[in-house]
Formats: C-alpha cells, structure tokens, sequence
C-alpha cells in the first residue's frame, strides 16, 4: 500500500494556482496558493508556476517537493486546457515532471462546477480575465467550448469588459458613439487625459493591452451609477453567461432537469442584481428548473472531488475536504510569483 498522500489536486486559473494533498479520508496535510500575473495560454511559463503551487503545498504538508512522486492520483484542473492537443501537451508536461503516478487533466471549469454542487453532474461557467463553460449530464457525457478568443466565437471576462470600455469612450470622444461616463472614467483609471491617450499609450507599447482587464469594476461601477452604455456592456456579458449554460444544458439534453449551473471567476463577485436575474432568466427560458449558484467556495475543492472519485473514496471523505479546504487554510500559505 502507497505511504504518499492519495491525492494532489491542482486549480490553476488566470490570476492564482491553489493546490492542495490529501488523503483517502479526505483529510488535507497540506495547501498553498500561489498568486501568478496573467497568462491566458497554458504555454510553459504558465504551466511552470504548477511547480510553486505544489511545493507550497507540499512544504506545508512537511515534505520535499523534489522527492516525486507527492501523490497517487493527481487532478489538475486548468485555465488553457481548452482543446484536445492541449491537454495531450499538458499530460506530457505532467507525466515528465513526475509529480503523481497517475493524472487526468481537466480544465478548470469542471473545478468550478464540482466544487459548487453535491452531484457530479451539471454546468460549470468561468468568467475572470476571459471566459468558459463546460458541462457534464447524468450519464456522464461532457460539453466544453474551445475558448480560445474571438477565433472560437467567445465574448466576455474582465478583458473584453475593459475593451468595451475603451471602445465606447474612444467613440464618444470623436463623435461615432453616444456620450458615456466612460470617456471620463477610462483615461482616469491609467491616469490620463483622454481615451484617446490610452489609446496611443497602448499602440506605442506604453502601456500594456492586458492592462484593460482593470477596468471590469468601472464597467460595474458605471452601470451600477446608471450610465446607459455601461448597463449594455453588462447586458451582454450577463447574455453571453445565459447564452454559454443554455448551449451546455440543451447540448447534454438537461432542459427539463433541476441542473446546477455553477458560475465562478472575478466577474462574479459583483454586487449588481441585474446582472445576476439577467442570468437566470435567460437560463430558466431554457431550463425553468436549474438553480444558478455563484460558487464561493475555492475551486481547487471540486479538483479534490474529482481526485477523491478517482481513488474510489467515501463520501465522509468528500464531505471532510469540502469543510476543510477553505480560502483561509489555502491562504496560510500564499506565494505571488511572475
């Protein structure tokens, strides 16, 4: 019988890595979080800051994180795991650095999903620096969207917000476009004059384009404050929201099921009511039964889940891991790295 934990579960999303050991009970020896700049593509830095999350998390369990395997079973759920050559690429990158005798590689919406409901089946939506959906019916078949930009058809998270926003001030200013709060509110954010500095500023390499991801919470701001353009901006996120969990949930034939649509990502940690009954409407036409959740819980708990369903454990084990796996044992040890 292995001595090594059972389990080493991974979430690795846009903005932080948290990873976490367990043993067949459910018991958690250890966890780490690692806060990572962001990077929308699982390339090999990205794939290189796995490596600060499990020894984080095996420093905090009291064990050498260059004596591998850590653990049985792994279960890495991550951002960039959108098609099947990627997860082929990511098994690959997995399999040489040897941190567990077996793996499976999911992307990080499944976490999501696992993590807010009790079943193992439902819709999981992710919308922090750019957007996902994927869904699992009861049978156990599967539906994920490619999400790799406007060239699969995707729209949403804090970089298409922040590119809106820009869009319509920079309009605004030259007379295309209605006037909006944010031709004010954009320039102001980056300490500028105009949006038309900030457009220069980001042409010129002054200033990074990823950095429009900021301005996600003054498009809710302005909104919130009822700036009519800014309400459109969130009308479309919340219908690209509706739009990705209807697909799933007609694709996977659920529409007549109490499915569990489970919303996580930065984006969601907004106040705005609207937004969130723009959702569910939009869902409930489709599904009249589905219950919409926004998960507050850290994702990292459904990657657990889905490495405990691997070892065949019980369901005390799950339950034990759900309560155990909190934001705060996850932020005893926290790292921020490049």
């Amino acid at each position: 019988m292995s001595r090594l934990p059972a389990v080493l579960a991974v979430d690795g999303g846009g903005s932080k890595i948290d990873a976490a050991l367990l043993r067949r009970d459910g018991t958690v020896i250890g966890a780490g979080r690692v806060v990572v700049d962001h990077d929308r593509n699982a390339d090999e830095p990205h794939l290189q800051r796995i490596i600060a999350g499990v020894s984080a998390a095996c420093r905090d369990a009291g064990l050498d994180p260059d004596r591998r395997p850590v653990a049985d079973v792994g279960a890495f759920c991550l951002a960039g795991a959108d098609l099947p050559a990627d997860d082929r690429r990511i098994q690959r990158w997995l399999k040489h650095q040897g941190f567990t005798t077996d793996r499976l590689v999911r992307n990080d919406t499944f976490a999501v999903l696992r993590a807010g409901t009790e079943r193992t089946w439902g819709v999981g939506i992710v919308c922090g620096f750019g957007t996902n959906c994927s869904g699992v019916s009861p049978d156990g078949r599967t539906y994920r969207l490619p999400a790799v930009g406007e060239i699969s058809g995707d729209w949403g998270g804090a970089t298409d917000l922040g590119s809106a926003a820009l869009w319509h001030a920079l309009r605004a200013g030259d007379g295309r476009g209605p006037r909006t709060a944010f031709q004010r509110l954009v320039p102001e954010h980056f300490h500028l004059r105009s949006a038309r500095q900030v457009m220069e500023a980001i042409y010129f390499e002054r200033l990074d384009e990823g950095r429009l991801s900021e301005l996600a919470p003054v498009v809710f701001r302005a909104a919130r404050d009822g700036d009519a353009i800014a309400r459109s901006v969130v009308d479309r996120q919340a219908d690209e929201v509706a739009v990705m969990a209807c697909a799933a949930i007609r694709r996977l034939r659920m529409t007549r099921l109490d499915v569990d649509v489970v919303l996580g990502g930065g984006i969601f940690r907004t106040d705005d009511r609207g937004f969130f009954a723009r959702i569910e409407d939009g869902i409930h036409a489709v599904a009249p039964g589905a219950t919409v959740t926004v998960l507050t819980d850290p994702p990292v708990i459904g990657a657990a889940q889905l490495g405990l369903d691997e070892v065949r454990a019980s369901r005390a084990a799950h339950a034990r891991v759900r309560a155990a796996l909190t934001h705060e044992r996850l932020t005893t040890h926290t790292h921020r790295r490049r």
